[in-house]
């Protein structure tokens, strides 16, 4: 049986639907390789939540339409500012991004991210931040925030350290390479990898598996493994929101974004 998690009648950047206990959430902005505006944070949050507190889903599957899982936030999308003119690089953050990490870390259910194509900034937050990833044979991870001249976020400093320790996290963050599905699997960033056309499918029996599962031992196990690896996972994202902040004034950052939305190379001055 097929049923809607409704999230509001004139927002189509999330859709989701509820099949055989699977609560299915698809990130919807293929024209932009589904990248992140406020409007999509927020109903994306809505329908986790929903998908958390509804007792006919028993797991979560996150995906993404079109070529991509997630290009990460969509930086063209104009920053609000503070008081002081400077952008406001935190207030996203807090208000919205750091509350659907925490919500898929919290809920009571497993959470399976399948991703294809680029799984990037934001959108790989998202992802590290599910109990199991599926990776297409196409996907790669990439962390490029350096490239506008800003930090990681969102949990990302946190879930790389933990899983791939400190050198391959400084590795991915500072040089802001793509990481390969294939390399991703061997350093322990994603549970399985798939040909893109079995991804689905794959992801799909899956999360009916879990479905079908022991609720409560499923919960208990998820709360046991966050008491173990994460218990620090809201000071973190705090810190990583005040840090972000520092860089909303710097010459590299204005130099950085623009240089993106130009498509041009950037020039950063270490300013």
């Amino acid at each position: 049986m097929l049923a809607s998690l409704p999230v509001s009648d004139d927002d189509d950047s999330i859709r989701s639907w509820v099949d055989a206990g699977v609560a299915h959430i698809e990130l919807n902005r293929p024209e932009a390789l589904n990248a992140w505006t406020p409007d999509m944070g927020r109903a994306l949050l809505t329908t986790l939540n929903k998908a958390s507190a509804d007792p006919a889903v028993r797991a979560v599957l996150i995906s993404g339409a079109g070529r991509a899982f997630s290009a990460g936030a969509d930086v063209k999308n104009a920053r609000e500012l503070l008081p002081n003119g400077d952008p406001d690089l935190s207030g996203r953050l807090r208000e919205i991004y750091n509350p659907i990490v925490l919500a898929v870390r919290s809920a009571p259910k497993p959470v399976i991210a399948a991703i294809h194509g680029a799984c990037a900034g934001i959108g790989a937050s998202l992802a590290l931040a599910c109990d199991l990833v599926l990776a297409a044979e196409n996907a790669y991870l990439l962390m490029a925030f350096v490239r506008i001249g800003v930090m990681p976020d969102g949990g990302i400093s946190l879930f790389l350290a933990e899983r791939v320790g400190l050198t391959r996290a400084a590795q991915l963050t500072m040089l802001g390479d793509r990481l390969p599905a294939r390399t991703a699997l061997d350093w322990g960033l994603v549970t399985e990898i798939h040909p893109v056309d079995e991804l689905m499918p794959s992801a799909t029996a899956l999360a009916r598996r879990l479905a079908e599962g022991p609720t409560v031992a499923l919960a208990n196990i998820k709360r046991t493994l966050n008491d173990a690896a994460q218990t620090g996972l809201a000071r973190h994202l705090e810190l990583e929101a005040t840090r972000q902040q520092e860089h909303g004034g710097t010459f590299d950052y204005a130099e950085g974004r623009a240089a993106f939305i130009e498509k041009r190379s950037t020039r950063f001055e270490g300013r």
